[in-house]
């Protein structure tokens, strides 16, 4: 049987050229700590950290390498800004379209901290007045994602953050659906802090995120995690500088290798070529799935202000068996369900029921894309 993979939402595969083989030189030839020997391979394996961080200023337009902070992953970063940031009687606002990366970690705030949800239309679309109406005397934050993880839509973070600043708020951006696929400016979006992971759209391995921040927030934010830094050993107090003040224990040096070698990938290749090219492939699936019948596309019939990601409803099938059936009969790998993100599926109206989502790569060929939407078209002929 064939393999098509078009789950890259979830985690992107296959990952970009030279990250496995990054991988495996640190394993095999490096292998050491960092900022905790005075030795050469130690040094080695430092320069390559530093480096990320400067390549990660790249992705994001950002000047300073020292606030590039690593994570194990997206949710761990927004766990940090979300919970170090926000104190009792603060007042936070987001979209509802957010992932469970941001609603979780506000949640269990409880009632110390209120929010704002802005609600969203059917298409995924954000209001911008709806933000500014929702601005209250103790807002400390406005908290969204670049874009959705279920139907793709692009929310249209400039002009919010245009009005975190004209009111003094702070403004955290999640993203993971664009970082990679959207050209990012960290001054333009007036960002405080953009949280990242690498396992997406940055193409790199599992295990392996962070965030930047501006010197601003840095101060606000209080530490999730304190212990070893290599820095300041005498003291039995986490250092109050960047990075070191977010970065307690070991790093995943293996993953910051895969990733260093992801973003040089992107860089090289180019971030509009790769736009271009999953933008390109989503037209030609959205063109042939407006022609079926018996299925309901969810968000936006156009690839106009969208990711390479869209979500399908079947509806005279369980969405699930479809997916079931996709992978079993034909190899073709989708999520199904509410992809951890259950108010965006109330706002597009497929909550409970959930979706089957398909999530491009600009590795997945137009070949694969024809492939599976015959194979829809198969499922969509058999009986309920």
């Amino acid at each position: 049987m064939r393999y098509v993979y078009l789950d890259n939402g979830a985690t992107s595969f296959p990952k970009a050229p030279g990250v496995a083989e990054s991988i495996s030189d640190y394993i095999l030839n490096v292998g050491t700590n960092v900022n905790r020997g005075a030795y050469s391979l130690s040094y080695k394996a430092e320069n390559i950290v530093y480096e990320t961080r400067e390549l990660i200023c790249e992705i994001f337009s950002f000047d300073k390498p020292e606030n590039v902070v690593f994570t194990k992953n997206i949710t761990e970063s927004m766990n940090v800004l979300i919970k170090g940031l926000l104190k009792e009687g603060d007042h936070a606002i987001v979209s509802s379209m957010e992932h469970n990366a941001v609603m979780r970690p506000l949640n269990s705030l409880g009632n110390k901290v209120e929010y704002t949800k802005v609600q969203c239309n059917r298409l995924g679309e954000l209001t911008i007045e709806d933000v500014i109406n929702s601005i209250k005397p103790n807002t400390k934050a406005v908290i969204m994602s670049h874009a959705s993880n279920v139907c793709g839509t692009i929310s249209d973070l400039e002009n919010v953050g245009k009005i975190c600043k004209e009111n003094d708020i702070f403004f955290i951006i999640d993203s993971a659906q664009t970082a990679g696929f959207l050209d990012m400016d960290f001054k333009n979006l007036n960002a405080d802090a953009i949280g990242f992971t690498g396992h997406k759209g940055l193409l790199g391995p599992q295990g392996i995120g962070g965030f930047i921040v501006n010197d601003k927030i840095s101060g606000e934010i209080n530490t999730l995690i304190e212990g070893g830094t290599g820095s300041l050993s005498d003291s039995e107090v986490q250092p109050d500088y960047m990075p070191d003040k977010f970065e307690a224990g070991t790093l995943n040096i293996p993953g910051i290798y895969g990733l260093n070698a992801s973003l040089k990938y992107i860089l090289n290749h180019g971030i509009k070529d790769i736009r271009e090219r999953e933008i390109y492939l989503l037209d030609k699936f959205l063109e042939d799935l407006l022609n079926m019948k018996n299925i309901n596309l969810i968000g936006k019939s156009t690839s106009t202000d969208r990711t390479g990601i869209l979500s399908i409803d079947f509806t005279n099938k369980d969405n699930g068996l479809v997916a079931y059936e996709l992978s079993k009969e034909y190899g073709i790998m989708t999520r199904s369900g509410l992809h951890c993100a259950p108010s965006a599926h109330k706002t597009l109206g497929t909550f409970p029921r959930g979706t089957v989502r398909f999530s491009l790569s600009h590795f997945t060929t137009l070949e694969e894309i024809k492939y599976s939407i015959d194979c829809i078209n198969n499922i969509l002929s058999k009986g309920r």
